[in-house]
């Protein structure tokens, strides 16, 4: 499952923040449990430098989930202050009824999902 979302400033309270909103919207729209999550991977731009977003996941109780951080590419025009994520699940449901979550200013990276 992918997401997305932006930060309004290179804060360890704001990275948190949006990591958390962002891990938590993708679970509930998915209908998954802790359990079925198998690892995630984040990335974050080079003007987010004050905390790790895996720090902030881990905070909500995902410390026992393997947790991976790296670098988005810096592509010029590309989204500022953009954290991404792919979340790795067991799931039932069929990918094309997965719900991505795009939130913040990263909601125009994919303007053809639904809300």
């Amino acid at each position: 499952m992918r997401g997305a979302t932006t930060c309004d400033a290179d804060t360890k309270d704001e990275i948190d923040s949006k990591t958390q909103t962002l891990v938590r919207e993708m679970l509930d729209r998915n209908d998954l449990e802790h359990d079925d999550l198998v690892s995630i991977i984040f990335t974050a731009t080079d003007d987010l430098t004050a905390t790790f977003p895996a720090t902030g996941a881990r905070a909500i109780g995902l410390g026992d989930v393997p947790l991976l951080c790296m670098r988005e590419l810096g592509v010029t025009g590309g989204m500022p202050r953009c954290i991404r994520v792919m979340m790795h699940v067991y799931t039932d449901r069929p990918r094309e009824k997965l719900r991505h979550v795009y939130l913040g200013d990263a909601r125009s990276l994919r303007d053809d999902l639904p809300e």
